[in-house]
């Protein structure tokens, strides 16, 4: 074996650092063109917005959009609310009060809220007269003695019957 001097083993060490070296150069250049690209990606263009500017725009968008969701949500539970109150359900029933007397001109009219409660217009229509009746109703029944017809009436309106 052969004994290196001191100068060829200076060369040798300092052919290997320069070899370590030129390594870590291309290393250093790879990864220096890959974030080069990704700037380029993200940089905006002439008169183009950059990526990061239109990202931002749209998550603020997005969360003014959930506010509003939120605001039409709470709005929409309100009018839920109130709709129940509302006369909503209403049904009509026609008959002949009087055998003598045809064309089912008498009725009685349901108009409830989604409670049952709301009222039963009823008119009875004879040859020489006519008379309306109006009587309350709660939770689908009243403190009035109803007739056939308007039993029949709340029935439909509530849709407990068939029509």
């Amino acid at each position: 074996m052969t004994s290196l001097t001191p100068t060829a083993a200076i060369a040798v060490a300092g052919v290997g650092l320069a070899a370590v070296s030129l390594v870590v150069a291309v290393i250093a250049v790879v990864k220096m063109n890959r974030l080069r690209r990704d700037y380029l990606l993200l940089a905006p263009r002439d008169d183009e917005r950059s990526i990061v500017e239109v990202v931002a725009r749209k998550t603020e968008e997005v969360r003014a959009l959930r506010s509003e969701v939120d605001s039409l949500r709470v709005l929409l539970d309100r009018t839920r609310t109130e709709l129940g109150d509302a006369i909503r359900h209403v049904s009509v029933v026609r008959y002949d009060a009087f055998a003598d007397l045809g064309g089912r001109l008498s009725f009685s009219a349901a108009l409830l809220d989604d409670g049952g409660d709301g009222m039963v217009l009823t008119s009875i229509q004879g040859r020489s007269e006519t008379r309306q009746y109006l009587k309350g109703v709660r939770g689908g029944k009243s403190d009035t003695m109803l007739s056939p017809e308007e039993l029949q009436a709340i029935e439909f309106a509530m849709g407990r019957r068939g029509r």
